[in-house]
């Protein structure tokens, strides 16, 4: 496995809370909004403190504490016009999308942006809305067969002015999409996943890969297995990690906190998303798939962003943030809980000391080693 360059500085994206309920599933208060006035001042403010990236979530339906949702993609275009720097990442499922129809909004708010737009490919965990909607629920494996003919019609429209794709699920026949997006080669595709499937997937056709929140080991683990499946398709594929930020003056403190937000969970809608996950492991030849491995209080925050463990002091944070970039990591994708104060705080308090340890590391330097293992 290679280690990401030294030089090159790690880069942050946040979840945008398009979705009511906040990022935890818990009655612990949250000062967030998932309405538009609250997320456009919240981008601007991203952007301005550090944040390279925003990622829109993709609910169609309330489901497990998120009783309302905006649509990713528009929602997307719209930050995208508030901000200037900012590049925003639409969550998106094929089976719900026909790929040529979602390429030509994504060139469009593309172009519209001055090159910042970009997806994530969800292959799907939640079977009530395919189903509720009358689309087919695929085998795990075949989701991921579709989204892979998904990824590589995107690209070729993006990319070909006479676009051609004969696949399963998919075809395309002399088709041209102008004008073709700014970005170059194409607007950057995500997708995450934890499945042998998925994470062959990611070694054949992705950007970068996405991964739940993990341990050292966990990301360790995906990351070289991620790779060598590259390796073998001379393929290149960068790696995010998603994590959620407690950071407070004290470890204690932070610690606190998050003992108050699995002790307020809301029990209903955790155990109600974990009884519609839990079978995404199961469905596959492996059980890899994604929360197989996931208990309780990992679910609380359902992207398992605790297990990441960026809780406690800014240097305990930052110290933790270069040792998953020591490991493979090119992005961490946030989550917090008081969005307009945390994410300022974490500009001002948190980046400011990863980015020194950072200097270090390319000096050869290196920040301390922290403890390895779960939080």
């Amino acid at each position: 496995m290679s280690a990401p360059d030294p030089h090159e500085p790690l880069k942050f994206a946040y979840w945008v809370p398009n979705v009511s309920g906040g990022l935890v599933t818990s009655d612990i208060e949250q000062r967030t909004d998932w309405g538009y006035e609250y997320n456009r001042k919240l981008a601007v403010l991203a952007e301005d403190n550090g944040f390279e990236y925003a990622l829109s979530q993709v609910r169609y339906t309330a489901s497990y504490g998120a009783a309302y949702q905006h649509e990713s993609t528009g929602f997307s275009l719209a930050l995208l016009l508030a901000t200037q720097r900012l590049k925003v990442i639409a969550a998106v499922h094929p089976g719900l999308w026909h790929p040529g129809v979602l390429a030509k909004f994504i060139a469009s708010a593309d172009v519209i942006s001055g090159g910042r737009a970009a997806v994530n490919v969800v292959s799907g965990w939640f079977k009530d809305e395919f189903t509720k909607l009358g689309e087919p629920w695929l085998e795990h494996d075949e989701r991921y067969r579709r989204t892979e003919e998904f990824i590589r019609v995107l690209k070729e429209l993006w990319t070909d002015d006479h676009a051609e794709f004969g696949g399963d699920f998919y075809r395309i026949h002399d088709f041209d999409i102008k004008p073709k997006p700014e970005s170059r080669p194409h607007p950057e595709i995500f997708q995450g996943g934890n499945s042998t499937a998925a994470r062959k997937l990611a070694g054949r056709v992705s950007d970068w890969y996405f991964s739940n929140g993990k341990d050292f080991d966990g990301f360790t683990e995906q990351v070289e297995e991620v790779t060598g499946y590259a390796a073998e398709n001379d393929h290149t594929v960068r790696f995010g990690l998603n994590g959620f930020v407690i950071a407070r003056e004290t470890e204690s403190e932070a610690r606190d906190v998050l003992r108050e937000i699995v002790a307020k969970a809301n029990v209903d809608a955790v155990e109600g998303f974990r009884s519609a996950v839990k079978q995404a492991g199961k469905s596959t030849s492996d059980t890899k798939g994604m929360w197989a491995d996931s208990e309780f209080q990992d679910l609380v925050q359902y992207n398992d962003g605790f297990r990441t463990g960026l809780i406690g002091t800014p240097e305990q944070i930052a110290d933790r943030a270069i040792e998953y970039k020591r490991r493979g990591a090119n992005l961490l994708l946030l989550g917090f809980l008081h969005y307009l104060e945390d994410v300022a705080h974490f500009g001002s308090d948190v980046l400011p000391v990863i980015r020194a340890k950072e200097r270090d590391l390319a000096r050869g330097a290196g920040a301390p080693e922290p403890a390895t293992g779960r939080v």
